[in-house]
């Protein structure tokens, strides 16, 4: 049945409707796939069919539409696509007059551009007080204390002290503002510190773009920075510079490098190439000004290259240049600071410095008008983008150039899309006086951010600038975060205080009407104590009064305490170990420290994939060559698939690095027997097969000449850029730059196999084939590209025959193979690529064929005829690409892994487990994230993969329908339920989404994002591919608001700042040249796989931590302030004081904010280790469970009952009779009534707080204790001071016992039924967490985690030390140090020491060594290894020295007297195996939620041979039995039975003995159930 209707296609429109017939549900239409190989082959088919769908449109629409158009309007339209993008477009002028509605009537520019000044941080030094204080009073409570604090100004209010009631809120706006302040100045420093950063720019020559005096009003006022002026930031700059005294000239040559570097003081000027050159004055290393001495050989004046130039009489003007244009020769390049850069600026860019703002490029170094940037602070991508200069400017070279030039870029508005710009470069070509134009696009666009990389210079235009970039745009403002409790806690601080306004209201009113009665002996004994003789009046004062005495039920103190708390949970992640990442020397930084307890219950994860989860490192791990598969690497995504087959140990990692390296070397030894291979990097060598040294070494083998023919392929078919960073210490170390890391990888695997791709030079192409060179004349490059997915190059090879070599996807290589082609090749090799892609590995299939000569001239002049076309230029090239790229023959294929972190997919299975929600977010390719998302176990063999690409909203709508029907008719209608939040892993089908950015744009249109949030969040994984950082943003806010879901985005770029900002937690992972992203974020660290431990353990206890801290001040400040309401009923509601002011003072203060600060600050309810090995406890976190509303009110009324125990009891016990105390004096008081109240009230609250607390350390107690002692010595210090209401209560109180058991019995019967409730739902209804708890502390967990037992090492210690009081620590003789008597060194295996009783299923160690043995017939009864009892029986007759292990005693507490020792059949201590018997006694890392098998709890008893120890072995037994045994601790009772702390391990889950009192419960439980 269909869930969801959707409008059916029309026929015509689905051009490929006989693709979807195989494998399709006929009710549901959408395909899904499982396989990595199928997921990558639906993708393809997918992006085939639409290019398909889009050339046919533009067939049919071209029709007579073109004909109706000028040949300009189509150069136009050719040149702009059809992107509409909101906004005007800016027009920027160079060296050309500005348009009359451009100019104001004083001829300056209209238009004016934001500053390059980019600022992130929230506050000025103005704006911070105000701002601070605004976003600190949106706290309602704020509010209310603020409010409080003015009411007791008034002192007919009776506020004691008015200045001592501000204090508190003083201290809690200081404290928060302090850390604000901080927070943000770091802020502010970054940016400062990019601000004034060091770029060059050409001055003195006028940008007309900019008004001739820029200043603001009050500048002009105050006369500051008048035009021409240079500031101290740029002058202290220059001075730097200059002091460092060097000059580099540039050359624009092949080479594209530096060709002159001298010192200032060097009076020569040397020249070595006769191309235009270029010196840059005010880099890194020159001198500012020029000196008169370097200034002798120059003309044209300052910072002129005339000298270096040829005549311009002789030069012809090209492009925008016009040589006859008269130039004042004074511009020069100045060293400046990105905030000075404006739109309109000349900016020169070189080698390593990063982009300030985004720039149009006019000119490069290359010959070839090419420059190279690297987007590692945008993506996190270290692969070099390839960009070009406008071909009109390309001749610009020079100073003196660029004020030749004129032209107008006509650019289209800022927007946040990284991937399109379009823009139109006008000019008038001087020969002809014709107006031309040429499109500007974003290959022509280098992005602030950026890195020039093996570019010497760029010369550009500055087009967007500070705010108006890219990157700027995809940033968003610096939001303000809060965490969900407390936004919660506003609605219990309403809650509140409206119980605060009942509770004054009634007793306003009653005490109105007490008022107003007549003959009362308050007309005589109250005589002038009402503030006013109206009793309406009284009512109002006494509300106000009330408002004042009962304001501690809403907790200022809270607000304090958590600010503290949450300090110091920030500090204890900062110093965890576990989260620290040596290679880079970094901690996790905790940035926003409020939001810890957000940690705590996240339901979805947005990553980002290049830099976060991979390493972006390629690494070609296998080949497919002449159908002959090669490599022995094993994957990532191989140990993922063994692991969840159960076959981990098949696939340790340790393992096959091992023989990964035994295979290395042995491949290395054969190669170089074979040839010699100068390029070879050995740690470097990643294609690992001896069998392909073998067949490459085999002369007279077949394979040899497929092996050739397939490696030089690679080292040719490429367009990496050869690098020697140390020519003359190591001439044949190459390193290799190239546009993607797929292709420096494959020519570092071609160079490390011996067919290393030597340099590209002027000649052509120089590799080595097995040691001799070779040169190939490269003739062309066809180009990859996301559409043609494939790249060719054709070659003269030394014979002097035209080779093609064509390298891409397989689906579009097998297209263009001959028709004639070996068919069993063909499917051998589809066959390895499919196991390949399966495996988690890129693949490209490598093809070549010869070309004939007249072919090859007829493809050339029609592929020249349409790389000149003006229209549909693309499309011809395509087409000419088409004529000549067929006819293809198989090499072979390659396989490549992009790298995982370190721990990534384990840690992406550990958070699956926790029922978190994974999402990836990429400007990737679809296929590339396919690949990853299958390497790191995010994609699964199980999952129905569901791709949605489309074209239009309308198959948007149709494919997000489809999706829809077929999950309901899985999984049923779906669920919002919260408490059904959190996904349990293998409970069900699971589905996952990829999809495209241009199909996420409709997507996320109003019409589409409902359907499109409820079909992926139902889905386990999303990966949205090809997105841009806006569409980030947009994702994860279409999740956190569609659900109201706690949300957290992880990234390393620049390109993920948006939707680290916008999640309610922002990670940024710290990088080797700084983090865009890790500046913006919450939270920074060094590796993705940090994110567990920082949310499974820091997380979920920072959220159980503050939801108890919470509850617990709520209940507190409710016990002490209604037990002062149950007093106003016996005085007639006047708001009299039930206790000592100064008790009210100090009560949140000191006597019970730190047990409450202590519970939120350290409390632990399980082990981090436990944590970690049950990750779906923390699906409480997820459903919002710890801190409940109902939680909230059982508080309250807890609260509220212990009020009415701790005012009455006492009351009632002073109605029996008036007490009197040893000195005489009776206790009749108020003093004594409210402190007797008082001390029952804190005592109950501390104890309460102390129950809660489930982690006691030291600290814990003295807090808990040490809170009540210090209010018992309150009392006995200040009875000692003067006052009128507090005389010598220490003498009346601490003497009498009907003080002392009051107290107790209020404290008992308050607490009873707590105590009763919790012991009630501890043993019949306990949740998962205390079950897992059980298992801690019982030992039965910790003997699973292999975690040695506290009281064990205290035992072994003290036994230790009794037995060998010569040795002050246990001595035991390593393997290592016996070695040598040993007859074969490796015969006895290195093992771990574990605790005697550590497993109760196994004797302890001490057994053999006393001569007991376990029977044969005794299930798992070996505990030696079969290595070890080989070395053991082999050596009975060596001479132990005195150091052996054979002749220091058992440990046994018998005397020495009694034991014998037998040196033939002792074994040394270090050959026992203390490997536990059982075979499960690792526990499982996931906990099998509604398996229909559950966790249950067993306890063994040991076997006989145990129960009776006398009857083996050589040892007496002692003659008295009042000696300890050597199983202390393993008998429980009279009766000998050994009942061990043990759990074995099994099949279904984790089992656990639970005891309580004398009953013994077995206990079944699901998890999560």
């Amino acid at each position: 049945m269909s869930f969801f209707r959707h409008q059916q296609q029309p026929q015509a429109n689905d051009l490929d409707t006989n693709e979807f017939n195989d494998g399709i549900d006929p009710e549901l239409r959408l395909r899904t796939v499982r396989t990595a190989a199928s997921t990558l082959a639906e993708s393809e088919r997918k992006e085939e069919r639409a290019s398909r769908r889009r050339t046919s449109m533009k067939q049919f629409f071209r029709g007579g539409f073109e004909k109706k158009r000028s040949s300009a309007a189509k150069a136009e339209s050719d040149a702009v696509p059809v992107a509409q993008v909101n906004g005007r477009r800016r027009k920027i002028y160079l060296n050309s007059p500005l348009g009359h509605d451009e100019m104001d009537h004083h001829g300056e520019p209209i238009v004016r551009y934001v500053r390059n000044k980019v600022k992130t941080s929230k506050y000025t030094i103005l704006t911070f007080l105000p701002k601070n204080l605004y976003e600190q009073f949106r706290r309602v409570a704020n509010l209310y204390f603020l409010a409080l604090v003015i009411l007791q100004v008034f002192s007919i209010f009776g506020a004691t002290s008015p200045q001592t009631a501000a204090l508190p809120l003083l201290f809690i706006l200081a404290v928060t503002a302090v850390k604000d302040g901080i927070e943000d100045y770091r802020r502010s420093t970054l940016d400062n510190e990019v601000n004034n950063s060091a770029s060059t720019k050409l001055e003195q020559w006028r940008n007309v773009n900019q008004p001739t005096d820029g200043r603001s009003w009050l500048e002009k006022l105050l006369r500051l920075n008048p035009p021409g002026h240079v500031s101290t930031g740029v002058r202290k700059l220059r001075e730097r510079e200059a002091g460092e005294g060097m000059q580099i000239v540039l050359s624009k040559g092949l080479e594209g490098e530096l060709i002159r570097t001298r010192s200032a003081n060097d009076s020569e000027t040397t020249v070595t190439a006769a191309a235009p050159a270029t010196t840059v004055q005010g880099g890194d290393r020159h001198s500012y000004p020029p000196r008169p001495e370097d200034m002798s050989g120059w003309t044209g004046g300052p910072g002129s290259l005339s000298v270096y130039q040829q005549s311009i009489h002789s030069r012809s003007s090209v492009g925008v240049l016009d040589y006859t244009r008269r130039t004042t020769g004074l511009a020069r390049w100045q060293r400046t600071l990105w905030k000075k850069l404006e739109v309109g600026d000349v900016v020169l860019l070189r080698e390593n410095e990063q982009v300030p703002a985004d720039i149009v490029v006019l000119s490069t170094s290359d010959p070839d008008d090419m420059c190279y940037v690297e987007t590692k602070n945008l993506d996190g991508e270290t692969n070099l983008k390839q960009r070009k200069s406008v071909r009109s400017t390309a001749s610009i070279t020079s100073e003196e150039d660029v004020e030749r030039a004129s032209f107008v870029l006509d650019s289209e508005p800022p927007h946040q899309n990284l991937y399109v710009y379009n823009g139109v470069l006008r000019y008038r070509d001087i020969p002809s006086g014709e107006l031309k134009q040429e499109s500007v696009t974003i290959n022509e666009l280098l992005l602030r951010g950026c890195t020039v990389r093996n570019t010497a210079w760029i010369i550009g235009l500055v087009v967007f600038t500070g705010a108006d970039t890219k990157i700027m745009l995809n940033g968003g403002a610096t939001p303000s975060k809060r965490s969900k409790i407390e936004k919660e806690t506003n609605f219990n601080v309403i809650v509140n205080f409206v119980i605060l306004i009942i509770m004054c209201a009634i007793s306003a009113i009653a005490n109105g009407l007490f008022d107003a009665k007549s003959s009362t002996s308050a007309d005589f004994f109250e005589i002038g104590a009402d503030p006013t003789s109206s009793y309406v009046a009284n009512a109002i004062v006494t509300f106000v009064s009330c408002l004042i005495a009962f304001q501690n039920i809403v907790p200022i103190s809270l607000y304090i305490s958590i600010e503290i708390v949450k300090t110091i949970q920030a500090y204890f992640i900062s110093q965890d170990l576990d989260m620290y990442y040596k290679p880079l020397d970094a901690a996790c930084v905790p940035k926003t420290w409020n939001i810890s307890d957000d940690l705590g219950q996240i339901e979805y994860i947005f990553s980002d994939k290049t830099g976060t989860l991979t390493q972006n490192v390629m690494e070609c791990q296998k080949c497919s060559v002449n159908g002959v598969v090669y490599g022995e690497g094993v994957t990532e995504a191989q140990r993922g698939a063994a692991k969840r087959q159960g076959r981990a140990d098949a696939l340790d990692p340790e393992e096959q690095d091992q023989h990964l390296r035994i295979l290395k070397k042995e491949m290395l030894n054969k190669m170089s027997t074979s040839f010699e291979n100068r390029y070879l990097q050995e740690k470097k060598l990643t294609l690992v097969s001896p069998k392909l040294a073998e067949d490459l070494a085999d002369m007279e083998h077949e394979q040899r000449a497929h092996l050739i023919a397939f490696f030089r392929a690679l080292a040719l078919c490429h367009s990496v850029l050869s690098d020697r960073p140390e020519p003359n210490t190591a001439p044949y170390l190459l390193e290799y730059k190239a546009e993607s890391p797929d292709e420096a990888a494959l020519v570092a695997a071609a160079r490390d196999v011996g067919f290393p791709f030597v340099q590209k030079s002027r000649n052509g192409l120089d590799i080595e084939v097995m040691g001799q060179p070779e040169r190939y004349q490269l003739l062309h490059l066809l180009e990859f590209n996301s559409t043609r997915k494939r790249m060719s190059v054709i070659v003269r090879n030394p014979e002097g025959r035209l080779v093609l070599y064509c390298k891409g996807a397989d689906s579009i290589v097998y297209q263009r193979l001959a028709a004639n082609h070996d068919p069993a090749l063909k499917a051998k090799t589809s066959q390895d690529m499919e196991a390949f892609a399966n495996g988690g590995l890129r693949t490209l299939c490598i093809a070549y064929r010869y070309l004939e000569e007249k072919d090859y001239e007829a493809w050339q002049r029609l592929y020249d005829d349409a790389t000149s076309s003006t229209v549909d230029r693309d499309e011809k090239i395509e087409q000419a690409n088409d004529q000549i790229e067929h006819t293809l023959t198989i090499l072979g294929a390659t396989a490549l892994e992009d790298k995982l972190q370190e721990g990534v997919p384990d840690a992406i299975e550990t958070l699956h487990q926790a029922g978190i929600k994974l999402w990836i977010l990429t400007g990737d390719k679809i296929q590339t994230a396919i690949e990853i998302g299958f390497s790191c176990n995010l994609l699964k063999s199980d999952m129905d993969i569901m791709i949605l690409s489309a074209e239009t909203p309308e198959a948007a709508r149709s494919q997000i329908e489809d999706g829809l029907n077929k999950v309901a008719s899985v999984l049923g209608p779906p669920s919002l339920d919260p408490q059904k939040r959190g996904f349990v892993p293998g409970a069900q089908a699971a589905f996952a989404v990829v999809i495209d950015g241009d199909t996420l744009r409709h997507a996320l249109s109003p019409a589409l994002a409902s359907l499109f949030l409820n079909l992926t969040t139902q889905c386990e994984t999303v990966v949205c591919c090809r997105v841009s950082p806006a569409q980030k943003a947009l994702v994860v806010k279409l999740v956190k608001d569609g659900r109201n879901a706690m949300t957290l985005s992880i990234g390393d770029g620049a390109n993920d700042v948006a939707m680290i900002q916008e999640a309610n937690i922002g990670c940024g992972l710290l990088g080797h040249e700084g983090s865009q992203a890790a500046m913006s974020a919450d939270y920074a660290f060094g590796q993705f796989r940090y994110l567990t431990k920082l949310l499974i353990v820091h997380g979920r206890w920072s959220y159980m931590r503050v939801a108890d801290m919470h509850s617990n001040f709520f209940y507190k400040n409710v016990i002490w302030t209604f037990a002062m309401f149950w007093f106003m009923i016996y005085n007639n509601f006047d708001a009299t004081y039930l206790y000592q002011y100064t008790f009210i003072l100090l009560y949140n203060l000191i006597f019970t904010s730190l047990p409450v600060m202590v519970l939120g600050a350290f409390d632990q309810d399980i082990n981090a280790k436990a944590a970690l090995a049950f990750p779906q406890l923390y699906v409480r976190g997820i459903r919002g469970l710890e801190y409940t509303r109902s939680k909230f009110w059982m508080y309250m009324l807890d609260g509220l009952y212990q009020s009415v125990i701790v005012f009455f009891i006492p009351y009632f016990s002073w109605s029996l009779g008036v007490a009197a105390s040893w000195n005489g004096r009776s206790i009749e008081s108020l003093a004594d009534f409210g402190t007797t109240v008082a001390v029952a009230a804190i005592f109950s609250a501390n104890i309460y707080v102390g129950m809660n607390t489930r982690y006691w350390t030291v600290l814990t107690w003295i807090v808990v204790v040490g809170s009540s002692v210090v209010m018992l010595l309150w009392i006995v210090i200040y009875s000692f001071f003067e006052s009128t209401d507090f005389v010598d209560e220490v003498v009346v109180l601490f003497g009498e016992v009907t003080f002392w058991t009051t107290v107790v019995f209020s404290v008992v019967v308050a607490l009873a039924p707590r105590f009763l409730i919790k012991i009630i739902k501890s043993a019949y209804m306990p949740l998962d967490k205390d079950i897992v708890r059980e298992m801690w502390v019982l030992g039965d967990l910790k003997d699973q985690l292999g975690i040695q037992h506290r009281r064990d090492l205290k035992k072994l210690r003290k036994r230790d030390l009794e037995q060998a009081p010569i040795f002050h620590q246990p001595h035991c003789r390593s393997e290592s140090e016996v070695s040598s008597t040993l007859p074969d060194d490796d015969a006895v295996p290195r093992v771990r020491d574990h605790s005697p009783c550590s497993d109760g299923l196994s004797p302890p160690p001490s057994a053999a060594l006393m001569g007991r043995t376990p029977r044969d017939n005794m299930p798992y009864d070996d505990h030696l290894t079969p290595t070890a009892r080989s070395a053991y029986m082999a050596t009975p007759d060596l001479r132990a020295s005195y150091y052996s292990a054979s002749d220091i005693p058992a440990p046994s507490p018998e005397p020495s007297y009694l034991i014998r020792y037998n040196n033939t059949t002792s074994p040394p201590m270090s050959s026992v195996s203390a490997q536990p018997v059982s075979a499960y006694s690792q526990p499982s890392r996931t906990l099998q939620a509604q398996s229909a098998e559950a966790y249950e709890m067993h306890v063994r008893t040991p076997s006989d041979e145990w129960r009776n120890p006398s009857s083996q072995g050589n040892v007496q037994q002692p003659h008295s039995t009042t000696f300890d045994t050597a199983y202390d601790g393993l008998y429980d009772g009279d009766d000998g039975d050994v009942t061990p702390h043990h759990t074995e391990r099994q099949p279904s889950g984790i089992a656990c003995t639970r005891t309580t009192g004398p009953m013994h419960f077995s206990f079944v439980f699901h998890v999560l159930g």
